[in-house]
């Protein structure tokens, strides 16, 4: 497992292995951490897991011993060196993806899989510079997905489970809560990772709500629809929704504009995007 340090200290070497900085490297070296993630997690021999960073096998090891004799565990590395150092550890039983996170195909991953289509399980200790794009990538795929469990900067996993009416509340607290279920589960010190980041991290569970549970909507209309209302969050949405005032009629809608947008729910936007799709 790896993680992004905001440091401009130079890399730094742990066993044996020097940290890059432009692939956001901090080894979790924490055992009482990694034991209660691996426990959080709680893999079986029958599912289809994939560890996106391993780094050095923190998390690796401890998941692999879950898993017993029979099963098996993928990873996406792009570290070459952290890839041979891998194979020769932890041999057939992990299967190494020498690839990109945000460009990797989770859904053909998914179907390629011996018993198609694969529920995949992904856990991984995401570098801060890619986190939210990674997790926007992941969207896409989410009904092959039976959950993720990341490590993440504190900071943006607050944001992600926020509650309408706070500050942290924003487009990604929108987006993700309508489509996961989200829970915080376990705070993580800089002192847990080797080089320490200058920032506090944290362990989160996304488990996709199922399809037949979400309310239909339009996702381009729904986006750009959420992305309008917190382009000017400091405004009433009145102003930040002014262009939408031809194709929706806010009051008929019981929506009211006197508003910010960190106060309206994640259900208020749905619905309001399901008003554009009918119009």
């Amino acid at each position: 497992m790896q993680k992004n340090s905001v440091s401009a200290e130079n890399n730094q070497r742990y066993q044996g292995h020097i940290a890059r900085k432009r692939f956001g490297q901090n080894f979790l070296v924490d055992t009482g951490i990694i034991e209660g993630i691996a426990a959080a997690i709680a893999p079986q021999s029958d599912q289809c897991l994939i560890e996106i960073g391993p780094g050095l096998g923190a998390l690796t090891a401890p998941l692999l011993a879950r898993l017993g004799q029979t099963g098996v565990l993928h990873a996406i590395e792009l570290d070459r060196d952290l890839i041979v150092r891998l194979q020769k550890r932890f041999g057939a039983r992990l299967i190494l993806h020498s690839a990109d996170a945000l460009t990797f195909d989770f859904r053909a991953f998914a179907m390629a899989q011996t018993v198609a289509p694969a529920r995949l399980r992904i856990v991984g200790n995401l570098p801060y510079n890619i986190s939210t794009p990674l997790l926007f990538h992941l969207l896409s795929c989410a009904d092959w997905v039976a959950d993720q469990h990341f490590m993440l900067q504190s900071e943006l996993v607050e944001r992600l489970v926020a509650s309408p009416g706070s500050k942290a509340y924003g487009r990604l607290s929108v987006m993700l809560q309508y489509r996961y279920e989200l829970d915080k589960l376990i705070d993580v010190p800089p002192t847990a990772f080797a080089p320490a980041p200058k920032v506090d991290s944290a362990v989160i569970r996304m488990v996709p709500r199922p399809l037949h549970a979400l309310p239909t909507v339009d996702w381009v209309s729904f986006s750009e629809l959420v992305a309008a209302a917190f382009s000017q969050r400091r405004k009433m949405l009145r102003n930040a929704l002014a262009a939408y005032r031809a194709r929706i009629d806010f009051e008929a809608v019981g929506f009211d504009l006197a508003r910010r947008a960190e106060e309206v729910a994640v259900s208020e936007y749905v619905a309001l995007a399901q008003h554009l799709s009918a119009d």
